[in-house]
């Protein structure tokens, strides 16, 4: 099926449109807009020949026409689409490796996306427009591990064999583990053998294999073991191997999100996948990024360049709403990824040779006459685990008849106090409260209301219930039931039984449920389509959920949080896909939450506190993983940025290092 959003022009006429691009430039001035109208609706093999004809007609070089009616980036991206794409890569790259400096993210782009034939036609039409050696040329403008992989790939030899042997997955799995992970440096050739070579299918598997032997994915580990342009080189590489659609739409995204616009980046993937799978990148756009890229390019462009943009992106999907089946893989492999079993791990472990006595002694130290040693409460509430915690709380009333609570509230203030005496509370007792500052008072806190009750499991909301009622002298189910309504209320009294199923997955049941997610026809108001998502969204295990997800896919096409965000709205929307997300990976769904507490103006301070708290023994870790594959910079260096004094201090001591 045909994937791009450029297609041949019906009834196209060579002299024709040769004749009103003439028209189009000649006299004072220029119709631009006529001109992006005619090469926008055009292939490429179609604008070749009006090319040819125009310089038949009128002997002139419609490429210098363009050139010198046209301005800017409108002028660069009109003048682009004319070229052949063999050329266009050609001129890309002549480009990034011509001046002072090299501009390493082009190369990579388009040496890692190419199939093998691409390469060829690159390589060739390289020589005839520069009459010079691609691969010489690049070997004199790079170095090291980066050069060699590059050179590589420029051979275009890639396997293109799908019968896969399962012996050899498994072999090169095991070879990039012990290339990197468990070897004292790393045997960079290995990877460049096994990922400048092997075929796209074969690698998936190999990729999978790792995930299983390595417990984590194949990026974490070049992300470890690798650095610089080569690093770059190489996650590219197995990005664009899972996915070509989705390492191109997160190359759309990063060139125009923040302040700025990458438009050299912006110019050359809309050109040169205009052709080819367009309409799969603006799918995983959507699904990945929750706006359309037609919508993005709308509001980060202008003019007539945003015009041309806008036709070569070929449509709006917020509009439409449609999911389309590059998507629907894309999520499907994410699901697949997330049933792997991974060890979760927090970053703060027990004390060795731990003293509760000399920890009393210390902070009663720290707090004792003028003044406050902060750094030294930090140092020791920060580096024990929550049980040794609870033993100093025991010792300092012990020894010195006082509650260390209360001198901690009296001596600390402001964000470091909040995150201290949450650490000394109990797991269960600090979610209580936190659920009971949601609901008390005018208003309710539903986005903490939902991050607590959709991500603990059983045996956590049966402590925390005890807490609740111990420390408000009420139950957690009545505060919820009066301060919420709706199907809101009935998804969050039924997460506070903490009666979810722990069982494995059934197979069978898994399809009927997906079926019953699925079906929109139903009238009955008894089984409204809230109270279906219920009744398993609420209930079922998480193993069992991966599996109804995976059949959702593959009965729907769509993933089920698309279906959610598509079919709900308010807080049932928000607390179901936080449900989904929880199950499909609940370290990224963290990591999410704590990259929007930072990002942009400001910092959502309450709830970088509570997340770094809450998962500071179960799987910070894993979630700081996680951070860094999402956005490309390590939790660490965020808090470091946009945190300050000793708050920042204690929350780097808990987030436990840089990656």
């Amino acid at each position: 099926v045909y994937r791009g959003s450029v297609k041949d022009f019906q009834g196209f006429d060579a002299n024709q449109d040769a004749e009103a691009l003439y028209n189009a430039m000649k006299g004072f001035g220029s119709d631009k807009e006529a001109i992006l109208d005619l090469i926008t609706s055009r292939s490429n093999k179609q604008r070749v020949e009006i090319c040819q004809a125009y310089k038949s007609v009128y002997g002139k070089d419609l490429i210098a026409d363009l050139k010198y009616e046209l301005t800017g980036k409108f002028e660069r991206l009109i003048v682009s689409l004319m070229r052949p794409p063999a050329y266009g890569d050609a001129k890309e790259i002549k480009d990034a490796i011509s001046g002072v400096g090299t501009d390493e993210k082009c190369l990579i782009e388009i040496l890692a996306s190419r199939t093998n034939q691409e390469i060829h036609d690159l390589v060739a039409a390289y020589k005839d427009a520069y009459g010079r050696d691609l691969e010489a040329d690049i070997v004199g403008d790079t170095s090291g591990h980066f050069k060699k992989m590059l050179i590589v790939l420029l051979q275009g030899a890639r396997e293109e064999d799908d019968v896969v042997s399962e012996d050899l997955v498994e072999q090169d799995a095991k070879d990039l583990l012990e290339a990197g992970e468990l070897k004292w440096g790393t045997d960079e050739a290995q990877f460049i053998y096994i990922l400048g070579r092997r075929s796209r299918q074969h690698l998936r598997l190999v990729f999978d294999e790792y995930l299983k032997i390595a417990g984590k994915p194949i990026e974490r580990s070049i992300r470890a073991e690798l650095s610089g342009d080569f690093e770059k080189l190489m996650l590219a590489v197995v990005k664009c191997i899972r996915s070509k659609a989705e390492y191109f739409a997160e190359r759309l995204y990063k060139a125009m999100k923040g302040l700025g616009t990458r438009d050299n980046t912006l110019i050359r993937i809309m050109v040169s996948r205009s052709e080819i799978d367009m309409l799969d990148i603006r799918e995983v756009f959507r699904t990945k990024y929750e706006k359309s890229l037609y919508n993005m390019i709308k509001e980060d462009t202008s003019g007539e360049y945003k015009k041309a943009l806008l036709k070569l992106c070929g449509g709006d999907d917020d509009a439409a709403g449609e999911f389309f089946p590059e998507a629907a893989q894309v999520a499907y492999r994410m699901w697949e990824l997330s049933a792997v079993k991974v060890e979760l791990r927090g970053t703060v472990q027990p004390a060795g040779d731990f003293n509760d006595d000399g920890d009393a002694q210390v902070l009663r130290k720290a707090m004792k006459g003028l003044g406050t040693d902060e750094g030294a409460i930090i140092e020791v509430v920060t580096k024990r685990s929550n049980t040794q915690r609870q033993q100093i709380l025991k010792a300092y009333k012990a020894h010195y008849g006082r509650d260390l609570m209360a001198d901690l509230k009296s001596e600390l203030s402001g964000s470091l106090a909040k995150l201290i005496l949450g650490l000394m509370l109990t797991p269960a007792q600090y979610d209580a409260k936190q659920l009971r500052k949601a609901v008390e008072g005018a208003g309710t806190d539903e986005s903490v209301l939902i991050e607590i009750m959709a991500t603990r499991n059983n045996q956590e909301i049966r402590a925390i219930n005890e807490a609740y009622q111990e420390a408000y002298h009420k139950s957690l189910e009545d505060d919820l039931s009066s301060d919420t309504s709706g199907h809101f209320k009935r998804i969050l009294v039924s997460l506070a039984l903490g009666n979810r199923d722990e069982g494995p997955e059934d197979l069978t049941q898994a399809h009927e449920d997906a079926k019953k997610l699925a079906d929109v026809s139903s009238n009955d108001s008894s089984d409204s389509l809230e109270t279906r998502f219920l009744s398993i969204l609420c209930t079922r295990s998480y193993p069992h959920l991966r599996r109804v997800f995976q059949e959702f896919i593959k009965m729907t096409n769509h993933d089920v949080e698309h279906a959610i965000k598509k079919r709900m709205s308010g807080d049932v929307r928000d607390a179901f896909v936080a449900i989904v997300r929880s199950v499909k990976n609940k370290p990224a769904f963290f990591a999410d939450k704590l990259y929007k507490s930072m990002k942009g103006a400001g910092t959502d301070e309450r709830t970088l506190t509570r997340i770094m708290i809450s998962r500071s023994e179960i799987d910070l870790f894993n979630i700081r993983g996680e951070f860094i594959d999402l956005f490309d910079k390590s939790l660490h260096h965020m808090i470091e940025k946009d945190t300050s004094g000793d708050y920042r201090k204690a929350l780097l001591a808990l987030c436990g290092g840089e990656d």
